[in-house]
């Protein structure tokens, strides 16, 4: 995930989340090909954070998503390592009780853009929080 991708807040997690079912994040950074969260994600974890405990009966699937890049097999266990990352920081350094939070994991399955392109493959590289 790029710099340039927005970040969003807590308000605006709640109503995508309304309106859509899910928000799609760009701001949560991991190390390349891990699962290891970088600290540039901290400003969106606190985010998110702050939306659970805004939204006590707010229940998330945390859901990782990745390009097309390696195989199908490799993406989808990062994508689901990815997701599990989330839902382990969120619990542990934020006080968020774990069965608030599910994690999975689609890899390349549901793509926004094109994987033809670095700036498609950008955007297929995301965090979706989805109202259970």
């Amino acid at each position: 995930m790029e710099d340039d991708l927005i970040s969003v807040n807590a308000n605006q997690m709640f109503k995508s989340l309304k309106d859509n079912g899910k928000a799609t994040l760009y701001g949560i950074y991991f190390d390349f090909d891990k699962a290891t969260i970088k600290p540039e994600s901290k400003s969106t974890l606190e985010e998110i954070s702050k939306l659970l405990k805004e939204n006590p009966l707010l229940n998330l699937y945390v859901v990782g998503h990745t390009d097309m890049k390696g195989s199908y097999e490799y993406n989808i266990t990062l994508s689901k390592n990815r997701a599990i990352a989330i839902v382990n920081e969120l619990v542990n350094k934020y006080g968020i009780s774990n069965s608030r939070l599910s994690s999975g994991g689609v890899g390349p399955l549901a793509p926004v853009s094109s994987n033809e392109t670095e700036d498609g493959r950008k955007l297929n590289r995301r965090v979706e929080l989805v109202m259970k």
